[in-house]
């Protein structure tokens, strides 16, 4: 309710591009941060299908000059691999948009 993204879910399921972009504006818009950075996965063990396997991974990235992006990837790896690499993945495009 907080980030607002209830009816994304509905529409485009939790682990889509669009809910990445809204949970890192509505993290941007309900706190007093300058960036804010989402994650949304599938990490497993279970819950990948053909459309959204296992690893698939949206991570979304905000700013304060109302700049707002996503990103892809396909993660390999078992659940706690996978957990890994999407935070690494999330701290570097948050280190990128400071920079």
């Amino acid at each position: 309710d907080l980030l607002g993204v209830n009816k994304l879910i509905i529409k485009h399921g939790a682990v889509s591009s669009e809910v990445a972009l809204a949970m890192a504006e509505g993290a941007l818009r309900n706190s007093r941060v300058d960036y804010s950075v989402s994650v949304t996965g599938i990490a497993g063990p279970t819950g990948g299908t053909t459309e959204k396997p296992l690893g698939l991974v949206y991570i979304g990235c905000s700013d304060n000059k109302e700049s707002s992006t996503y990103h892809k990837y396909n993660l390999r790896g078992n659940r706690s691999s996978i957990r890994m690499q999407a935070a690494e993945k999330a701290i570097e495009l948050l280190t990128m948009s400071i920079s």
